[in-house]
C-alpha cells in the first residue's frame, strides 16, 4: 500500500487500537485512527490521552516461566508499542511489570501523533464503514450507539454486554479419588465431574459462602445479572438450601461408592477438548480471588485446586468469537473488518494488546494481497487465538493467557520447571513463524 491510498480505520485509541495502529504505520501504511475521548467519555475513563489504563496501573508477571510474563516477550519480540512504552515508563513492583500511568499513556501518543501518516479523529464512531479496511477496537466498554451498529452486523445474539464467568482449574490438580464422572439420570456420556457433599458439608461450605468477602464494584461495573446468571454468593444469601435445590443440585446423580443421592453437587465441565481445564458450573462469582481459593478448595476434589482463571461478573462488551471471528480476527461475513482487543473475548491489558497486534498486521497483509498466517499454538499469541476462534460456542467466555490454554507438554514436567519449558518452546515457534 503507498502513502496515496486510502487510510485503514481504526476504531478505538485503547491499548489494542493503538498497538494495531503502530503495526500498520510501522508496515508503511496510513492510518485514520478514531477516538471518542475527550468529545464523550465511557464511564470508566477519566483522561482525554490514548491507551489510558483503567482499573490497575500493572500490565501482572514479567517473568517469562508466568504465561503473561510470555506474553509480553513475544510482544517485545513483535517490536510493540505498548510494551516499549510499560518498559520505558515502568516503576518499582518486584516480579511484576507496573507503570506510570501519565507517561505511559504520553509516551503512546506522542510516538503515534509523530508518525506522518497518521490521522487521529476526536470524535465518536457511530457506524460502521461499509468500504476500505477498518479494524474495531471499541473494548469492554463499547458505547451504546456502536454496540448497536456492532450487534446489526453480527446479530444482537452473538454480543455480550457482562461477563459472568466461573472459575476454571487445572484438571491434573482435581483428586480424582474424591470425584465421579457422570451425567444427570445417566443420559448420553458421563461429560461431567461431580463433587459430592453430605449435609455437614454443605452448611459449612454454605455458610462460608455467605460470609466472604467480595471486590467492590466499580460504577461502569455495576450490572443487572439475569436470574440465571447470579453471583453465587448472592443466591447463597437467599437461604440455606438454595445452592442444593439451584447450581449445586443433586438431583439425577447418583454416588457409586456410596449408591445415593448427595446431598448437593458442585459439578465440573470441560472446558477444552483435551480435558486440561474444568469449569466450576454455575459459580459465577464477585468474592475476592483470595476467598475463591480457599472457599472453593473446601469442595470435595478441589483441596489443592489450581485456578487458571478466576470466577466474576462484570461490565464488559465483548463478541462470541468463535461463532463470528476467524483465526485472523476478521468477521467472517466481511473479510475487510477485523476486531482487536477485549472485544474479541480475552481479558487483561496484555491480552488485549496481543489482539491489537495481531489484528494490525493482518490488515497489513490483507490490503497486501499476502497470506495471513496465525501465529502458532504453541506462542502465547496463538493459544489466546485458538482459545477465541476454537472454544465451545455454546459456553464462550473471555479468558486471560494461562498455560492451561497451550498444547499440553509431553511427558511428566514438574510444575517447577513447567513455565520454563513452555516458554522455550513458544518463542522457538515464535521465531520460526516470524520468518515467514
Amino acid at each position: 500500500m503507498t502513502a496515496e491510498e486510502e487510510p485503514i480505520i481504526v476504531i478505538g485509541g485503547g491499548l489494542a487500537g493503538c498497538e494495531a495502529a503502530w503495526q500498520l504505520l510501522k508496515h508503511g501504511h496510513r492510518v485514520r485512527l478514531c477516538e471518542m475521548k475527550p468529545a464523550r467519555f465511557s464511564p470508566a475513563h477519566k483522561s482525554p490521552h490514548l491507551a489510558e489504563l483503567v482499573c490497575s496501573n500493572s500490565l501482572r508477571s514479567n517473568t517469562q516461566d508466568n504465561a503473561v510474563g510470555l506474553l509480553k516477550e513475544e510482544l517485545r519480540r513483535t517490536a510493540s508499542l505498548i510494551m516499549a512504552a510499560a518498559d520505558a515508563t515502568a516503576v518499582p513492583a518486584g516480579k511484576a511489570l507496573a507503570v506510570d500511568r501519565s507517561l505511559f499513556s504520553r509516551f503512546i501518543e506522542e510516538s503515534l501523533t509523530a508518525e506522518p501518516f497518521l490521522e487521529l479523529i476526536r470524535g465518536e464512531v457511530t457506524e460502521i464503514p461499509e468500504t476500505g479496511v477498518t479494524i474495531i477496537a471499541t473494548g469492554p466498554l463499547t458505547s451504546d450507539a456502536f454496540a448497536l451498529a456492532i450487534g446489526s452486523l453480527t446479530g444482537g445474539e452473538y454480543l455480550y454486554f457482562y461477563d459472568a464467568i466461573s472459575p476454571i482449574i487445572e484438571a491434573e490438580s482435581i483428586d480424582r479419588s474424591r470425584v465421579f464422572a457422570a451425567s444427570r439420570y445417566g443420559h448420553g456420556e458421563a461429560d461431567y465431574l461431580n463433587c459430592p457433599m453430605d449435609r455437614e458439608t454443605y452448611e459449612m461450605f454454605w455458610k462460608a459462602m455467605t460470609e466472604a468477602e467480595e471486590v467492590p464494584l466499580h460504577v461502569f461495573e455495576e450490572v443487572k445479572c439475569f436470574e440465571g446468571c447470579l453471583p453465587i454468593e448472592v443466591i447463597a444469601r437467599r437461604g440455606i438450601e438454595t445452592l442444593a435445590h439451584g447450581p449445586m443440585k443433586p438431583v439425577g446423580l447418583i454416588d457409586p461408592r456410596t449408591g445415593r443421592q448427595p446431598h448437593a453437587v458442585v459439578q465440573l465441565r470441560r472446558e477444552d477438548k483435551k480435558g486440561i481445564l474444568f469449569n466450576i458450573v454455575g459459580f459465577q462469582t464477585k468474592l475476592t480471588w483470595p476467598e475463591q481459593r480457599r472457599i472453593f478448595r473446601m469442595i470435595p476434589g478441589l483441596e489443592k485446586a489450581e485456578f487458571t482463571r478466576y470466577g466474576s461478573v462484570h461490565r464488559n462488551t465483548f463478541l462470541n468469537a468463535p461463532t463470528l471471528l476467524t483465526a485472523t480476527l476478521q468477521l467472517r461475513r466481511r473479510p475487510q473488518l477485523f476486531f482487536a482487543g477485549q472485544i474479541t473475548g480475552v481479558e487483561g491489558y496484555v491480552e488485549s494488546t496481543a489482539m491489537g497486534l495481531l489484528a494490525g498486521l493482518n490488515a497489513s497483509r490483507f490490503v497486501a494481497g499476502r497470506e495471513m498466517i496465525p501465529p502458532p499454538p504453541e506462542t502465547a499469541c496463538g493459544a489466546l487465538i485458538g482459545h477465541i476462534t476454537n472454544a465451545d460456542r455454546k459456553n464462550f467466555q473471555p479468558m486471560n493467557i494461562t498455560f492451561g490454554l497451550f498444547p499440553p507438554l509431553p511427558g511428566r514436567i514438574s510444575r517447577k520447571d513447567r513455565g520454563q519449558i513452555y516458554a522455550r518452546r513458544a518463542l522457538a515457534a515464535l521465531a520460526s513463524w516470524q520468518d515467514h
